[in-house]
C-alpha cells in the first residue's frame, strides 16, 4: 500500500514536473491571492468588500489557468476557466464604466 502511494505521489508531483507544472503552480497562485485581498480588504472595513484587484486576479489567474488547462487537455478545467473569465472582465467592465460615469457627474 506504502508503495502505491509512493509511486502514485511520484507520478503526479515528480515524473511530469515540468516548466507547464511551474505555470499552472503561478497561476493558482495569482488566483488564490485574490481570496486573499478580499478577506483582507473585509477585514479592514469589518464588512464585506470585494476591491477592483480581487478582479484583475481572477483575471490575471484566471487566463494562465485557462492556458494550463488547454495545454492540459482538461475539458472540465477548459470550460471552467473560460467561463470565469467571461464574468471577470465583465465585472472589470462594469467597474470601469461606473467610475467614467462617476467622474463626467462632477
Amino acid at each position: 500500500m506504502a508503495d502505491a502511494i509512493t509511486n502514485w505521489l511520484h507520478s503526479v508531483f515528480i515524473a511530469q514536473f515540468d516548466a507547464w507544472v511551474v505555470l499552472g503552480f503561478f497561476a493558482q497562485a495569482c488566483f488564490t491571492m485574490r481570496f486573499v485581498l478580499q478577506w483582507l480588504a473585509s477585514e479592514r472595513a469589518k464588512r464585506s468588500v470585494v476591491p477592483v484587484t480581487f478582479w484583475f486576479f481572477s483575471l490575471f489567474g484566471g487566463a494562465l489557468l485557462f492556458v494550463y488547462a488547454i495545454v492540459r487537455k482538461d475539458p472540465v478545467f477548459i470550460a471552467g476557466q473560460g467561463l470565469g473569465l467571461v464574468v471577470y472582465i465583465r465585472n472589470l467592465w462594469l467597474i470601469a464604466n461606473e467610475k467614467k460615469a462617476m467622474t463626467q457627474d462632477t
